[in-house]
């Protein structure tokens, strides 16, 4: 069952890659190899999760959320400047984002994010999920978002 799970995976990101127009998901080994970016030194002790891995041609970045307080407008535009950062440092770009997931603190500030949102991704923006988990977020976020892009 594991064995063909990983198949199905495979067989997806190839798909994935075939749609954002790359000939391949895959190495030139043959097999599709994961890479890790990292903005500052490498930790002494593996971290919790990453920041951006990408797979083939396809970069996922792990949510991103705002510490410290300010407004939502003020938290999501740093999120927003995050992600593109994430982006520029794994050599993607704000226009080459195919999907994000937002997460609202509190859906009443969905207005609010389309406001900051709007116009970031460029004229042609990626698809969007955006939900207002009923927990709420950790560590006070109002917004966490995530991002899949293309390299």
């Amino acid at each position: 069952m594991q064995t063909q799970n990983r198949r199905t995976l495979l067989k997806s990101a190839a798909g994935i890659a075939a749609v954002t127009g790359t000939a391949s998901a895959r190495g030139a080994s043959g097999s599709a190899t994961k890479k890790v970016y990292r903005r500052g030194p490498k930790p002494e002790t593996p971290p919790l999760y990453s920041s951006a891995v990408s797979f083939g041609d396809l970069l996922f970045l792990s949510g991103k959320g705002a510490p410290g307080g300010g407004d939502f407008k003020t938290q999501a535009g740093f999120v927003l400047d995050e992600i593109e950062k994430e982006l520029v440092n794994a050599g993607s770009s704000m226009d080459k984002v195919l999907k994000v997931n937002v997460y609202l603190s509190d859906i009443k500030d969905y207005a609010a994010l389309n406001e900051v949102y709007k116009g970031r991704f460029g004229e042609n923006p990626p698809v969007r999920t955006t939900v207002a988990p009923a927990g709420g977020l950790p560590n006070n976020y109002l917004v966490e978002i995530d991002a899949i892009a293309h390299l």
